[in-house]
C-alpha cells in the first residue's frame, strides 16, 4: 500500500513506524502537520491509500478523515483520552498501560479501535518509557491495524465495546505545572522521582532554584547524602544532588524558564546551566569504573561476570559532550586493563549514542572550538575501540543511535541490536560530513555503494533492515527490560567459544595489515579536515541547523529527504550479501554472517 505518515514531528516513534512499514513492502510518505500547511491539499497531493498518525498534536481536518481512513496511535489503553496520557500514567503510579490505534473522527481520541496492545510501566522516565515499552506496543498495534485494514474485512469496534465491560472512557486534562510542582519539604523521595520522571524530557518540572526559575529534567535516587529539604548537596558528572524530605535525588539537566520576548531555552547539564549561580559544592565523584556495589547514580557503570566485562553508559538524550566522551574513554581504558576476553560496551535500556552534544556546543562561548573539541574527543574514543586487540569488543545497542553514535557502535568487533532500536547512520541533516572513522567502518560493513546510499538518503533504518544489510551482526528480540540479561547470556557464550581466542589473536594481525596498507590515522585526518572547514566557516549550514535543532524550531515545510518521490524510489533495503561480519558460531548468525 501507499501509506502517508501524518505527524507533528519526525520523532522516534514516527521514524520507527516509517522504517517498519517500509520493511513490510509499503511505500511510505511523510507530511509534517506544520502551521500554515493546508493538510487537505497535502493529502490530495500524496493520494494515500491509508493515513497513519504515529505522533500528532493537532486535529485532523474533517475533510481529511471523512475521505480517508486515518489511524491514530494513542499512547494509552482503550478509553484513555487526552494529551498527557503517559504523564498521568507515571504520575499516578500505574504498573500496566497500553497503546491504542483508533480511527480519527469528530472527537479527539474517541474513534473506533483497530488494535490495542498492553504494556508494563517500569520505574523509568517518560521519554525512556515512550521509546521503549510504549514504542514496542505501538508498533505491534500499528502493524496489526495496517494488516487488518489491508485485509479489507476487519470492522473496527467502538471503544465501549472493546475495553472492560461497563467501563467508561476517561478523558483527562493536560497535566500542568500546578500538579507537577514539587514540595521539597513535604514530598518523599519517591514522590519527587515520580514527578520528575513524568515530566522528562518535556516539559520538565518548573521550580525555583538559586534565585531563578528552572525546569528540572531527569531524576535518580541518592542512597547516602542527606540535607535540608531543597538544599543542593553535591555535584557529580555535571548533575546536582538535591535533598528531599527523606533522602536526595540527582538531577542531570536544567533548562531556564523562558523570559518574555526571549528566545526559547534549552537543556544543559545542571552544573553548566547554573554556572556562576552555583555555590561551592563537593564533587562526589565515583571511581572511573563504578561497580554495582556503589548504589548511587552514575552515568557510567562497570561489572564483570567471569571473562566478560560490561561497560554501560547512559547520557541524557544520547548526546555525548567533550567531557562525557573523555570520561567514557578513561573508563574504557581501565576496563581494557581488566582480565577479560570479551568487553560489552553500551547502554542497558535506552539510547546507545547520538554523537556530539549539540546543546553544549550551542551554549559555548566559541561554538566552533567546542565543536572541534567534541569531535576529537569522540574520535579518540572510537579509535580506542578500533585498536583494541587483546579482547573482543561488542557494542550492545539497546536503543536508538544516530550519526557518530552509530559509528561508535560500528567500531566494535560485533554489534548486537535490540529489535526495537532505530539507527540513523548519517550526518547530512546537520550539515556535516561526519567523522568517527565512518569512512572506514561503514563501507567495511555494508560496502561502498550502500554506505553512500545510507549517507545520502538520511533515512532511519530498522534493526531488521540493519541486520539484512550487515550494519549489525545480531538482533536481540526482546523488550527493553530484558535486553541486558539477554546480552549477558550471549556474551558469556561468546567468551566460552573455542574460536574466541583465535579471533582475538587474529585482531592484532589484521590491525597490522590495515596500518601497513591504509592507516587509520589517514581516515581520521581526511574526515577531520572537512569537519574543521565546516566548524570554522560561520556561514556553513551546520551552524544554522544546529541552532534550529537546539532551539526546537519547527521547519517551514516537510524536509526534502522525506519527499514521497524520493522515498518511494529507494524501496526496502536489500540484503548486502558478501560484506564482512561475524556472529556467534552456532547461535543464529545473521544471514550473511
Amino acid at each position: 500500500m501507499h501509506i502517508l505518515l501524518l505527524a507533528s514531528a519526525f520523532n522516534s516513534l514516527t521514524q520507527r513506524a516509517h522504517a517498519g512499514l517500509r520493511d513490510r513492502g509499503h511505500t511510505v510518505a511523510v507530511e509534517l502537520a506544520l502551521p500554515g500547511t493546508p493538510l487537505p491539499e497535502a493529502v490530495r497531493r500524496h493520494a494515500p491509500q491509508l493515513i497513519v498518525a504515529p505522533m500528532l498534536k493537532t486535529v485532523i481536518p474533517e475533510e481529511v478523515w471523512r475521505e480517508h481512513t486515518c489511524l491514530i496511535v494513542h499512547p494509552g489503553p482503550v478509553g484513555d483520552r487526552g494529551p498527557s496520557s503517559l504523564d498521568w500514567a507515571i504520575h499516578e503510579g500505574a504498573e500496566q498501560w497500553g497503546v491504542t490505534v483508533l480511527q480519527a473522527d469528530m472527537e479527539m481520541d474517541a474513534g473506533d479501535v483497530w488494535a490495542s496492545v498492553p504494556c508494563r510501566v517500569p520505574p523509568v522516565s517518560k521519554s525512556e518509557l515512550y521509546r521503549g515499552e510504549v514504542a514496542d506496543a505501538a508498533i505491534e498495534a500499528l502493524l496489526l491495524a495496517v494488516e487488518r485494514f489491508a485485509g479489507g474485512t476487519h470492522v473496527p469496534r467502538r471503544q465501549d465495546a472493546v475495553g472492560t465491560p461497563g467501563a467508561r472512557p476517561r478523558p483527562r486534562p493536560y497535566l500542568d505545572q500546578s500538579v507537577r510542582r514539587i514540595d521539597w519539604a513535604e514530598d518523599s523521595t519517591q514522590d519527587v522521582l515520580r514527578k520528575l520522571r513524568a515530566a522528562d524530557s518535556q516539559p520538565g518540572v518548573l521550580d525555583v532554584l538559586l534565585g531563578g526559575e528552572w525546569y528540572l529534567h531527569g531524576g535518580h535516587p541518592e542512597s547516602v547524602l542527606r540535607g535540608r529539604p531543597g538544599e543542593l548537596l553535591a555535584t557529580r558528572a555535571g548533575a546536582v544532588c538535591r535533598a528531599t524530605r527523606d533522602g536526595a535525588v540527582w538531577i542531570p539537566e536544567l533548562r531556564p524558564r523562558r523570559g518574555p520576548g526571549q528566545p526559547p531555552t534549552f537543556k544543559l547539564p545542571a552544573v553548566r546551566a547554573l554556572g556562576d549561580r552555583l555555590p561551592p559544592l563537593p564533587e562526589y565523584a565515583l571511581p572511573v569504573l563504578p561497580e554495582p556495589q556503589h548504589r548511587t547514580w552514575s552515568d557510567i557503570r562497570y561489572r564483570e561476570d567471569g571473562n566478560v566485562g560490561f561497560l554501560s553508559f547512559s547520557f541524557p538524550g544520547g548526546a555525548m559532550s567533550t567531557e562525557q566522551c573523555r570520561r567514557l574513554l578513561d573508563a574504557y581504558r581501565e576496563a581494557c586493563a581488566r582480565p577479560t576476553s570479551v568487553l560489552v560496551l553500551g547502554g542497558e535500556r535506552d539510547f546507545f549514542s547520538n554523537g556530539i552534544h549539540l546543546n553544549v556546543i550551542e551554549a559555548a562561548d566559541d561554538c566552533a572550538a567546542e565543536s572541534w573539541a567534541n569531535i576529537n574527543a569522540i574520535d579518540d574514543l572510537v579509535e580506542a575501540v578500533l585498536t583494541s586487540t587483546d579482547r573482543l569488543v561488542v557494542s550492545a545497542v539497546a536503543g536508538n543511535a544516530a550519526a557518530g553514535g552509530v559509528m561508535l557502535a560500528l567500531a566494535a568487533d560485533e554489534v548486537w541490536c535490540r529489535s526495537g532500536a532505530v539507527l540513523n547512520p548519517h550526518y547530512r541533516l546537520m550539515g556535516l560530513y561526519g567523522s568517527e572513522y565512518w569512512t572506514h567502518t561503514l563501507p567495511r560493513r555494508v560496502g561502498s555503494a550502500m554506505a553512500d546510499r545510507l549517507m545520502s538518503e538520511a533515512l532511519p533504518v530498522s534493526s531488521a533492515a540493519a541486520l539484512r544489510l550487515g550494519l549489525v551482526d545480531r538482533v536481540v528480540d526482546c523488550g527493553p527490560g530484558e535486553f541486558a540479561g539477554e546480552v549477558g547470556n550471549l556474551a558469556a557464550r561468546l567468551a566460552s567459544l573455542p574460536a574466541t581466542a583465535s579471533r582475538i589473536t587474529a585482531k592484532k594481525t589484521e590491525l597490522d595489515r590495515l596500518e601497513s596498507a591504509t592507516p587509520l590515522a589517514g581516515f581520521r585526518e581526511r574526515e577531520l579536515a572537512r569537519m574543521r572547514r565546516t566548524f570554522d566557516d560561520p556561514d556553513a549550514p551546520y551552524h544554522a541547523l544546529r541552532r534550529s535543532f537546539v532551539h526546537k524550531e519547527r521547519p517551514l515545510c516537510t524536509p526534502p529527504h522525506l519527499d514521497p518521490a524520493a522515498v518511494a524510489k529507494t524501496g526496502p533495503i536489500p540484503c548486502a550479501a558478501g560484506v564482512t561480519g561475524t556472529a556467534l558460531d552456532g547461535v543464529a548468525p545473521r544471514p550473511n554472517g
